[in-house]
């Protein structure tokens, strides 16, 4: 008696679909690092494709960011990472050196080891990409920094702030300066730490004022980037 084999079909396991929370996550991270430019279309089919999901919760997590000033929806074009103005980009500078000396001050007042250690640590991860001359880290690390100060501060309104200011102070960068272009120096975030351990609140407002100072100085006009393949950044 001759015996069959049966042959198996196999199959590629389906990619895991991802949350509406993760996907905010992951674009905000590219825009953080760099990795998606200003103008980026970001097409519902390429992200569904992307990610996993359907398109119903693509058009939440575009609408999610929309809201947070990050995307831009125009009608029947589509979704496009958004490209600050540069007086959007001055207005962006101007509410941060509203508030950040608020975070600072709100810090200082609850300050402790515990909170010092965080800091000490993240500043070890700046100082770790920049030895390894991990770019996009650097750049996101640096933005990170910000809204750790507003974590730390404990005011949540503070942290959502934070958050928004820091990713549309990226595409700023991004727009406006070299992508690599390192502004945010560790040493900089350093003394504004040893100043608010130290409660001495007029030199960490002043070196967060020359720190922002710092940053905006450095934008000037450049070109932007085209052709981006979202499945290589996001993917």
């Amino acid at each position: 008696m001759t015996s069959k084999v049966s042959k198996k079909k196999t199959t590629a396991s389906p990619k895991r679909e991802f949350s509406a929370d993760e996907i905010v996550e992951n674009i905000s991270n590219a825009i953080l690092e760099h990795r998606l430019v200003p103008g980026t279309k970001l097409g519902e089919d390429r992200l569904a494709t992307i990610y996993g999901t359907n398109r119903p919760r693509i058009r939440e997590v575009l609408a999610r960011l929309s809201h947070e000033q990050v995307v831009e929806l125009i009608p029947q074009r589509g979704a496009f990472v958004a490209k600050p103005t540069v007086e959007q980009a001055r207005d962006v500078f101007e509410a941060r050196r509203t508030v950040e000396p608020g975070v600072l001050e709100r810090l200082a007042r609850h300050f402790d080891e515990e909170k010092y250690r965080r800091l000490e640590d993240h500043l070890a991860h700046e100082e770790e990409a920049r030895r390894t001359n991990d770019k996009h880290a650097v750049v996101r690390l640096s933005g990170e920094f910000h809204t750790l100060l507003a974590e730390l501060a404990g005011n949540s309104l503070l942290i959502r702030a934070m958050k928004e200011l820091s990713t549309l102070t990226c595409l700023t960068i991004s727009l406006y300066d070299a992508p690599t272009a390192m502004s945010c120096r560790v040493d900089e975030h350093r003394q504004i730490v040893e100043a608010v351990k130290a409660k001495d609140l007029p030199l960490a407002r002043k070196l967060m004022l020359a720190h922002l100072a710092h940053i905006e100085d450095s934008l000037e006009l450049t070109n932007e980037s085209e052709g981006i393949d979202l499945e290589s950044v996001l993917g």
